[in-house]
């Protein structure tokens, strides 16, 4: 027998799944005006600051897809894929691409995803979406 859920009540949401698209499948084109790319380079996976990355990522997913991000990881150098001859990377880089496709942020350390947050928070289109409500998932702060 299964039990129903009371009148009204709504099923429990499914947090998102973490998982990073890799480097040599994207194509940044395809997330204009739909998605916020967050492109992770390391020479390696062995890298001990892209496994830093990829866990601060991962520990505030559920804030950062309600903020329309997608993850790029792309951790081989050779051959080199066209996401890393578009952004040109050296060793460890975060790019961070806004809705529109431009730039917004280039780190070449591993930054907190308090930090990612807070710049997407800033920029203009995110900006305009919490005025109108759309995709207002973790507004509140950190």
């Amino acid at each position: 027998m299964t039990a129903l859920a009371p009148a009204g009540a709504e099923a429990p949401v499914a947090a998102p799944v973490f998982a990073p698209v890799p480097g040599a499948e994207a194509d940044l084109a395809t997330y204009v005006w739909k998605k916020r790319p967050v492109v992770v380079f390391a020479d390696s996976a062995a890298d001990p600051a892209f496994a830093e990355q990829m866990a601060a990522i991962a520990a505030r997913w559920p804030d950062l897809a309600a903020r329309d991000v997608v993850v790029i990881a792309d951790t081989t150098p050779e051959p080199m894929s066209a996401l890393r001859r578009k952004l040109r990377p050296r060793g460890f880089s975060l790019v961070l691409i806004e809705k529109d496709g431009t730039i917004a942020a280039r780190k070449p350390l591993p930054w907190s995803g308090r930090e990612i947050i807070g710049a997407i928070d800033k920029m203009p289109i995110r900006r305009e979406e919490i005025r109108r409500g759309a995709g207002s998932g973790g507004t509140t702060g950190y």
